[in-house]
This record gives C-alpha cells, sequence and structure tokens, in this order.
C-alpha cells in the first residue's frame, strides 16, 4: 500500500507563477506533481500601483487658483528698479480748415499762436492719394516739431460747392481721424455757422467778414483759409472747445 506524504509549498518567483508541490495531482495525474499558480500582486510593484491606484479626484477650479494668487502677500521689495517721476504738460492745440490748400493754427506751449497755409495739390504726375500720404506725413510732422498734440479742432463741412471739394474734404477727413485715433489725439468737428457766429457775429457771414474780424484780433491772415484757422482757434481757447 502506497503512502501519500505531505509536501509543504515552496515558492519561487518566476515571472507572474509561483511554483510548488501540493497534495492535488498535477496535469499528468502524478501525485504532488508541481502546479503553476498566480501569484499574488503583492508582490509585484508595478501591478500593484495598476489595482490600487488612488480614486479620481477632480482638478483645482480655476477660479480657486485666481483668487488664491489675488491673495498672496504682495512683496515689500520689488524687482524692478524705481520708476522715476514725471510731470503731464499740455501739450499743443491745432486748429484747421481742411482742403486742397488748408488752413492752420496752432497754439503751442507758450501761449504763442503760428498760422500759415499748406497745399496738398498732387502734380501732373502723381497719384489720386498722394494728397493724403503728403497730409498724414505733414501731421506727423507738425506733432514732431511742435507737440505733443493735445487737440485738434477742424471746421466741419455739410455742404460743398464741387464734387470734387466734397471728395478731397472727405479724403482729408478721414485721414485726419483716422491718424488722432492712432495716436490717441483729440478732435473736434466745429460747425461753419457756429464758427463765423462767434467770430463775426453772424452765422451766415461772408469770407470778407471773417478775414476782417480775424485781423480785429490782431492777426493778419493770407487768405480765408488761413482766417478760418485762426478763428477756429480763438473759439476753441474761448470755449474750452465748446464747453463754455
Amino acid at each position: 500500500m502506497r503512502s501519500t506524504m505531505n509536501f509543504r509549498t515552496f515558492r519561487f518567483d518566476i515571472g507572474r507563477f509561483d511554483i510548488g508541490r501540493s497534495d492535488a495531482g498535477g496535469p499528468d495525474g502524478c501525485a504532488n506533481a508541481p502546479t503553476l499558480n498566480p501569484r499574488p500582486d503583492d508582490g509585484d510593484p508595478y501591478r500593484q500601483a495598476q489595482n490600487h491606484r488612488r480614486p479620481h479626484h477632480k482638478s483645482t477650479p480655476k477660479w480657486r487658483i485666481f483668487m488664491d494668487i489675488l491673495t498672496l502677500p504682495v512683496p515689500s521689495h520689488s524687482a524692478t528698479s524705481d520708476a522715476k517721476a514725471t510731470t503731464l504738460a499740455c501739450g499743443s492745440l491745432v486748429a484747421l480748415d481742411l482742403g486742397t490748400n488748408t488752413g492752420w493754427a496752432l497754439r503751442g506751449r507758450g501761449d504763442f499762436i503760428t498760422s500759415g497755409t499748406v497745399s496738398f495739390k498732387p502734380s501732373r504726375f502723381d497719384g489720386g492719394g498722394m494728397r493724403f500720404v503728403r497730409f498724414r506725413r505733414w501731421l506727423e510732422q507738425l506733432d514732431s516739431d511742435a507737440g505733443p498734440i493735445e487737440a485738434i479742432y477742424y471746421e466741419e463741412v455739410r455742404r460743398h460747392v464741387g464734387t470734387d471739394a466734397a471728395h478731397v474734404y472727405g479724403g482729408l477727413q478721414a485721414v485726419l481721424t483716422a491718424w488722432c485715433e492712432e495716436h490717441l489725439v483729440a478732435y473736434q468737428g466745429v460747425p461753419v455757422g457756429t464758427i463765423k457766429r462767434f467770430i463775426a457775429g453772424k452765422g451766415n457771414a461772408d469770407k470778407a467778414a471773417v478775414i476782417a474780424a480775424v485781423q480785429t484780433n490782431g492777426f493778419a491772415p493770407a487768405d480765408d483759409n488761413e482766417a478760418d484757422a485762426i478763428a477756429i482757434l480763438l473759439w476753441a481757447l474761448e470755449t474750452c472747445g465748446g464747453v463754455r
């Protein structure tokens, strides 16, 4: 009679299986044959990490991070150097009578008023847009020489005698307003009747009356364009741009 012997199971780490002996028969039906038992996961760190992951947590909301940044203490010393104190000075005031022959008047920092006319008439070899290119360059040069420009006042014309004059005025007005927006310069259009009423006492005064009224104030305009620009500037200085 064959005796049955019980062997203690010995474990050897080979891959993911344990080789040992048990009382059960092996795959060939023999007792005490070696068996392959899957190794528990507690011996493999990688599998343990795979099977014992931390529960999923929601990410921190963006508003919470933003509030945390806002509540951080302000450092006592800044990494940047101390900014130099600056003083804001009043710029120049410019008045324009837009047209092919543009009249202009300027009040600089020393409260001196200068005036004149500038022609943007293109030559026979220039394209239709050259007058507007020259006007923009003239504005940039004026801002560089007598600036910075604080505000620009121009004659706001609602009715033109000819179509060409209307096109020229509209193009110059577009360049002027775009340049002011780009350089953060205040601008304002002043109606024709407002200017004439201020300088000559009547809203329908003719050019000769405007020139005579400007001469009465101590100026010597060369033509009606320069006289209109001076009248606009005097109106802006007297009324603070129509406020008073």
